[in-house]
């Protein structure tokens, strides 16, 4: 495995840190805030407690109002509406909340979520014929249709009307006769930009309840929106801090038959975390998208029938452990050929690209923002289809690497292009894959400290004894923790361990202590071929995690090192934890 360099950097105390001190703020918790963006106690305060007035008006954003002056006039006419969405969780939970919505005010609608396998990403040609079909006056499209500009076109010729709900980078010209509701269009003033697919479904519906003079129920909305909002990864901050913390508290309350089934069979139990979601929740309704059809996804967030949902939770939770044995086989495979691709350049290349006509189209995303963590390079990984003479595939960046705008400059030789800065997804001809990749190896010459894997730990503790539940539970205040707030890492130097036992498949728990005798939990998922680092004395960075079993605080491994040693090399299973970003097991 190629070495990656590591280093251990200590976080800069923010300027405003000190106001935040002086105002009240405990010292602990001020440099904290200040560097989640917190300028006086009053953005403490509104950070450590969303509430539902920081929600901002849907009708500031740009086509909200004429979308449902057009829904309202659908309702009224009698109109079909038809819902085209995703089949990610983004995707399906904003469909779930808008087809809930229409149907409660008297809007005739149904679904269409498209096929991975046989349709690709994103509103098609087929979609529309689909919804004509289906008599459809209306079609809204949902984390989807931003750059669909022939399909909108060909809707718009069959006399039926376009409201696209997205959230992805806009491309093409939009065309004007549809309306756009998309905070990343250049027109949108919207103060905050990055809600999701679900997030604007939560918008749309509300505005059009609002319309109607309907009350909002606004704890169901925001279950729905938190779990696309904590899903897709967007940036935890501003108003999707607001939908993830206040869905995560409405999430136990849930009456949804679907909800609750998929709850119990995910066996997690409240207060729910954004790990819960990202790692238990969202797999599972994720699982029939990425193997073929969310139809059943769908379905279980509508169902009102109990008999029903726990068959399809049940269904969704077989399907969720296949997508793990595809994803294992293709992260297995794709990383023998990055292998084989580094010893014949002599060299890791900047952007790594593998591909097989065995591959599960569904999964290589997955697959390629695990091994863009192992090996700390942007990744794509693709599936080749050779019946239909292409490859299917997609992309996972690095922090500072705005993918999207690297590859775009080969857009025209691709088949299909699409995504954002950290994440991409492209289909292009069997025949360009060799040149494409050695173009992109060519001109992948990043920046040289991009290349250097940067730990930045917050909370630098003298005593393992500090790491407590007082600790702990401070930490709490500051979730729900995800890109763009992620858990603050811990450090914690001179340790020695006094058990070090493997359990499971490859991972290992640890108890250690200090010179003074203060005492630690450490956990290291898929740790065990890392034990030799704590034969001696060892410093360790962590984030701050609960052991359920022993009912204590326990500090799930990021990195370790030998004692008072400067720069790391970086073992690639110290990433196993991926994204996770309270440390917990990334067991789905």
């Amino acid at each position: 495995m190629p070495v990656v360099p590591t280093l251990w950097v200590a976080a800069d105390d923010p300027e405003a840190s000190e106001g935040l001190r002086r105002g009240g703020v405990p010292a602990d918790l001020a440099s904290l805030l200040a560097r989640r963006g917190a300028c006086n106690v009053e953005d403490a305060r509104d950070f450590l407690q969303p509430r539902v007035s920081h929600l901002l008006p849907p009708t500031l954003l740009r086509g909200v109002d004429e979308a449902v002056t057009r829904l309202v006039a659908a309702k009224e006419g009698n109109e079909r509406v038809v819902i085209v969405g995703d089949y990610d969780v983004d995707g399906v939970t904003g469909t779930a909340l808008l087809e809930a919505t229409f149907r409660a005010v008297g809007i005739e609608t149904t679904s269409i979520l498209p096929h991975r396998l046989k349709d690709g990403y994103g509103l098609q040609e087929t979609h529309v014929e689909r919804a004509s079909a289906r008599g459809a006056r209306v079609i809204v499209t949902v984390d989807c249709g931003t750059t669909a500009r022939a399909p909108i076109q060909s809707a718009l010729s069959r006399g039926i009307d376009v409201i696209v709900a997205d959230h992805h980078l806009p491309g093409a010209e939009f065309p004007k006769q549809a309306v756009q509701i998309n905070p990343k269009q250049p027109e949108c003033s919207y103060p905050f930009d990055e809600l999701c697919g679900a997030g604007l479904a939560l918008k749309l519906a509300t505005a059009l309840l609002e319309r109607l003079g309907r009350d909002v129920p606004l704890a169901p909305f925001l279950r729905m929106a938190a779990l696309g909002t904590i899903a897709d990864q967007v940036p935890l901050r501003g108003e999707n801090r607001v939908i993830a913390s206040l869905g995560l508290q409405a999430l136990p309350a849930s009456s949804g038959a679907g909800l609750k089934s998929l709850i119990e069979k995910s066996a997690i139990k409240p207060p729910f975390t954004a790990d819960d979601i990202g790692f238990r929740l969202a797999p599972r309704i994720n699982a029939a998208g990425r193997l073929g059809s969310a139809e059943d996804a769908l379905e279980l967030l509508l169902t009102r029938d109990e008999s029903r949902a726990e068959l399809l939770a049940s269904q969704l939770d077989d399907a969720n452990r296949e997508r793990q044995q595809y994803e294992q086989k293709v992260t297995d495979e794709a990383r023998s050929m990055v292998f084989e691709r580094c010893e014949s350049l002599g060299e890791v290349p900047g952007l790594l690209a593998a591909w097989s006509d065995e591959w599960h189209k569904g999964v290589v995303g997955i697959a390629a923002g695990r091994l863009a963590r192992e090996f700390h390079r942007p990744t794509v990984l693709l599936a080749v289809d050779s019946t239909q003479a292409n490859a299917t595939g997609s992309g996972r960046s690095l922090a500072g690497i705005h993918l999207y705008d690297f590859l775009n400059r080969w857009s025209g030789r691709m088949q299909r292009f699409g995504g954002h800065e950290m994440a991409i997804g492209l289909t292009v001809s069997i025949d360009e894959l060799e040149t494409l990749r050695a173009e992109w190896e060519r001109e992948a010459a990043w920046p040289e400290e991009l290349l250097v894997r940067r730990y930045e730990y917050e909370v630098d503790l003298e005593n393992a004894g500090d790491f407590d539940v007082r600790l702990f539970r401070r930490l709490l205040r500051l979730g729900p923790y995800g890109n763009g707030n992620q858990a603050p890492l811990i450090r914690l130097s001179g340790l020695r361990a006094t058990m070090v036992r493997p359990f499971g498949k490859g991972h290992l728990k640890v108890l250690a202590q200090d010179q003074s005798d203060g005492r630690v939990s450490l956990v290291g998922w898929r740790w065990e071929d890392r034990r030799d680092v704590f034969e001696g004395v060892f410093d360790v960075l962590g984030m701050a995690g609960w052991d359920d079993y022993m009912g204590s605080p326990t500090l799930t491994l990021v990195d370790a090192r030998a004692a008072g040693a400067g720069a790391s090399d970086h073992h690639p299973d110290a990433e196993a934890m991926g994204n996770s970003p309270t440390g917990a097991r990334r067991a789905e």
